[in-house]
């Protein structure tokens, strides 16, 4: 099998336009059920895996996601790279509502949401000192820079809980924080992605200031969704140009993640844990049994 790219449509991105050889494919998990069924087809002879995050009709609540079921999927269908489409509020004067961020950084501000594959007998610490692959992050910024957006190379992307928008003393504080854009949906997929060794990026897409730019008008979901609308088209050509350029091979640690980073005792660790859990962990643990 070829390189398997995997795509996580976020608002206003429900479905990817260009895939050929089209077919609906339902994935069973350990952690319940995935977002919507996954879209398989070529783009250009790259196989390629779409799903959109909230569902088909946006359904879910960005808490409702169930991120677990999502990328546990996309790891069974075989993915190697994620670009997650996300809409994000801007907290800097330069991001401007149109212009596209490729995050490298996160601050975790969500409460409610699992988002580790481990626990049930398994113990497994993950480094995330780097949460996006910088491959694949730099291919996107590429893809978009060839494709004539205006797009900001690094940034901290700050994830919410929502569905709320901020309050303006949260914008003002998430600026003293040196965050740029915010958003609620990408920090779990980042982690969920480095356990399940899948290089993660983003394309961020800002739709508008969030509420510290008092100059602006506060965030109105219609305007959200106009930006969002002239956005998705960009979106679709910059995920066409990034699929070109993503080489076949992986060079960056991503599809290694796991190697060191169990430490429970391999002979206690519940034998239906690790089937469960064998797209993830498989590999190690029968380099163990031999």
């Amino acid at each position: 099998m070829g390189k398997v790219i995997g795509v996580i449509g976020g608002s206003g991105l429900y479905r990817m336009e260009s895939l050929e050889k089209v077919r609906e494919v339902r994935v069973g998990t350990p952690f319940g059920k995935p977002s919507d069924g996954f879209v398989r087809g070529k783009l250009r002879g790259t196989e390629m895996v779409f799903l959109p995050r909230h569902g088909r009709g946006h359904r879910r609540l960005p808490t409702e996601v169930n991120f677990r079921a999502n990328i546990f999927g996309m790891k069974k269908l075989g993915v190697e790279r994620i670009i997650a489409v996300s809409a994000v509020g801007s907290l800097r004067e330069q991001i401007a509502p149109g212009d596209v961020v490729i995050p490298d950084q996160f601050i975790d501000r969500t409460t409610q949401r699992p988002s580790t594959f481990f626990g049930r007998g398994i113990v497994a610490h993950v480094s995330l000192a780097d949460p996006f692959c910088p491959v694949l992050s730099e291919t996107l910024h590429r893809a978009a820079r060839q494709e004539g957006a205006k797009v900001h190379p690094k940034g901290t992307y700050l994830c919410m809980e929502g569905p709320q928008f901020s309050t303006r003393a949260e914008s003002r504080l998430y600026r003293s924080w040196g965050a740029d854009v915010i958003g609620m949906t990408n920090l779990q997929e980042a982690k969920l992605a480095r356990e399940a060794e899948i290089c993660f990026a983003t394309l961020a897409l800002a739709t508008d200031y969030d509420c510290w730019n008092q100059a602006a008008a506060d965030v109105e979901i219609e305007h959200v969704l106009a930006v969002l609308r002239q956005n998705v088209e960009l979106a679709q050509r910059v995920i066409r140009r990034a699929a070109e350029l993503i080489p076949a091979e992986r060079s960056c640690g991503c599809a290694t993640a796991v190697k060191d980073a169990i430490i429970t005792d391999r002979r206690l660790i519940p034998k239906k844990t690790v089937r469960e859990l064998s797209p993830i962990i498989g590999k190690y643990f029968r380099k163990v049994s031999k």
